[in-house]
């Protein structure tokens, strides 16, 4: 008499990659279940069902039964610490994040800041649009504190909407000593969870993962 064998716990993966969803290992846990009851009230009575095939037929339901409930408990678990990282997702909304990252502008002011060299008497900041082309150098103050960026250029033009990153540039005399990237502050307006990476989107839609955050503090502090 033929063993009825369920689905392997690996035969039907999940997005998330938990294997053979719950409901899928209930359903031949159910099937398994009647035609092994039928198998029972239908034997032949003259030629009954071995007893070993029959305690291998009750292994491979308890086998099953096994598999149910603990498909049940990971997802349990698995809603748990969705519900634990939605909660530490929601730290990030409303504060303001410091780094190196674009801005979508559309006539904001955007606050940004440098990294003076100790060998610089000036610095100047570099805006480029997306292509990488420069659109604007504008001298800032040598220092490290945080100053605004309207899109006005020091010829008094205005750049268009659109996006655009932001470098600094050191100098001493006539000789540019090192260009960095500008940090860009930028209030977090919404933070998900993109293939087990935190990405953060700022208020000017522009999103970055997480880990390029290099500093935060309390929206208009």
């Amino acid at each position: 008499m033929d063993i009825i064998q369920t689905q392997p716990a690996g035969a039907a993966a999940s997005p998330g990659g938990t294997g053979t969803t719950t409901g899928t290992i209930s359903a031949d846990f159910e099937t398994f279940l009647r035609l092994l009851t039928t198998q029972m009230q239908n034997q032949d009575p003259l030629n009954p069902m071995e007893s070993t095939e029959f305690a291998s037929q009750l292994a491979e339901f308890s086998g099953v039964e096994q598999q149910v409930r603990t498909n049940d408990l990971l997802t349990g678990l698995q809603r748990g610490l969705a519900t634990l990282g939605m909660g530490q997702l929601g730290g990030w909304i409303g504060m303001e994040a410091r780094a190196e990252m674009p801005v979508n502008f559309d006539g904001q002011t955007v606050m940004l800041a440098g990294a003076p060299n100790v060998l610089a008497d000036r610095m100047e900041l570099i805006v480029r649009n997306e292509r990488g082309d420069i659109v604007q150098e504008i001298p800032i103050p040598l220092s490290d504190e945080m100053f605004s960026w309207d899109g006005t250029g020091a010829d008094g033009s205005a750049v268009l909407p659109g996006l655009y990153s932001f470098a600094v540039r050191n100098w001493s005399g006539e000789g540019m000593l090192e260009e960095r990237g500008a940090m860009v502050y930028g209030t977090v307006e919404e933070a998900a969870l993109v293939g087990g990476e935190v990405w953060l989107t700022m208020e000017d839609g522009v999103s970055i993962p997480s880990g390029d955050v290099l500093g935060l503090r309390g929206s208009g502090s």
